[in-house]
């Protein structure tokens, strides 16, 4: 009998909820759902809770942290605010300055924060992952709430179980997998958004509906007149759809934590990543998605996995929803010659943990996982698309 080698297995299961609340008016003193969802663990203890606030709602909401302070007030019964709101810059620049990770773990020693307590984040998707990072790293994890303030992230990154910072000048290379307490949509923020990102949280959807629900992408084709007018309703049942999509993936999918090489709702994002770092920044994560979209659609019908007729149909909508497919990026070279836009393809599959597996479609609604693309084929279809694009600004 060897001796020399034993071990002892056991599975571990748990359970995770996941919630995600729709509402309008979150901080209205009338508003009882953060309440509910804050209400103290532990009998006769007050719940200690902080708030972050990202600065750049303060321009359409300068009432705000007033409000937030209002809101507290009205429950001190059971809640304690520990400070007044803090402000944190948001946007994709915030997550490359790790002083500001220090910071925030700096107000929850300072406060007193434990793992009865909770975090509040009020802010766009870099914002979210910003301080949701930090505090799923505070006491091995505090108690998180996102309040997702733009249609990008109520849809899609806003109720989705990571957090990370940027590093080695690579997106979300320090990151965490957490499920947050909870998510709160609240609708009234997206009103005073510019249009930009009010469209941007567009994308997400169209890129859920490819490669899973062939009647939601129906639905906003048919609405897409509405959407590009940012109607309420429309733009609401957009964003709850996505979400709903994004959340049953993520709890169905048998991967929550990523553990295997697929990354279906990755779809159009290896090319994302890459031109949001290439351009630092300049092109916002939407933008960057639909160009991402737009590269893997056309290699899919050049490849033969989709027909081109339905490649110029999705290609159509986007456009037709505000987004431009192409950016003059696509077309950089690096020192050797070679388009830079490739390098996208090593850091996917760098990020996926060493496997290349990338999503694509043969359909709308079916989505397909391919290990390899064709480079030759890639350029090809950036060409195509400059070739669209010159002929679309010539008309």
């Amino acid at each position: 009998m060897d001796r020399s080698h034993t071990v002892i297995r056991r599975n571990l299961r748990l359970d995770f909820p996941h919630a995600v609340y729709f509402t309008r008016e979150a901080f209205s003193t009338k508003n009882e759902t953060l309440a509910k969802i804050l209400h103290p663990l532990r009998e006769g203890k007050r719940t200690k809770v902080i708030i972050y606030l990202d600065e750049g709602l303060l321009d359409g909401n300068p009432n705000l942290p007033m409000r937030v302070e209002q809101y507290f007030g009205a429950h001190e019964e059971t809640l304690k605010l520990v400070q007044k709101p803090i402000f944190l810059p948001g946007g994709e620049p915030a997550k490359n300055d790790w002083s500001l990770v220090e910071k925030i773990w700096e107000d929850l020693n300072e406060n007193g924060l434990c793992r009865h307590s909770y975090v509040v984040v009020v802010g766009g998707g870099a914002a979210l992952d910003l301080v949701g990072f930090a505090a799923s790293t505070a006491h091995r994890g505090l108690r998180l709430v996102r309040l997702p303030t733009t249609t990008l992230s109520q849809g899609d990154g806003g109720v989705g179980v990571k957090n990370g910072v940027n590093f080695f000048g690579k997106k979300n290379w320090i990151g965490t997998f957490v499920v947050p307490d909870a998510v709160v949509n609240d609708f009234s923020l997206l009103r005073v958004l510019p249009q930009n990102q009010k469209r941007a949280g567009y994308v997400e959807a169209v890129k859920v509906a490819l490669i899973r629900d062939r009647s939601f992408y129906d639905f906003i084709e048919e609405r897409c007149e509405e959407l590009t007018m940012f109607e309420e309703e429309a733009l609401e049942q957009v964003i709850r759809k996505s979400a709903a999509l994004h959340l049953e993936h993520i709890a169905s999918s048998g991967d929550p934590f990523e553990k295997g090489s697929a990354r279906p709702l990755d779809f159009g994002h290896w090319v994302a990543h890459k031109l949001e770092q290439i351009s630092e920044f300049r092109i916002g994560h939407g933008e960057a998605v639909a160009i991402g979209l737009a590269v893997d659609l056309t290699y899919s019908a050049r490849v033969g996995l989709l027909k081109p007729g339905t490649c110029r149909r999705v290609l159509k909508l986007l456009s037709n929803l505000g987004f431009q497919l192409f950016d003059d990026l696509l077309l950089s070279t690096n020192q050797e010659g070679e388009r830079i836009i490739l390098e996208g393809l090593e850091e996917f599959r760098e990020h996926l943990g060493g496997q290349l597996t990338i999503t694509l479609i043969q359909g709308i609604g079916e989505g397909i996982e391919v290990n390899a693309m064709d480079r030759k084929e890639i350029l090809s279809s950036v060409d195509d698309l400059y070739k669209l694009h010159l002929a679309t600004t010539v008309s």
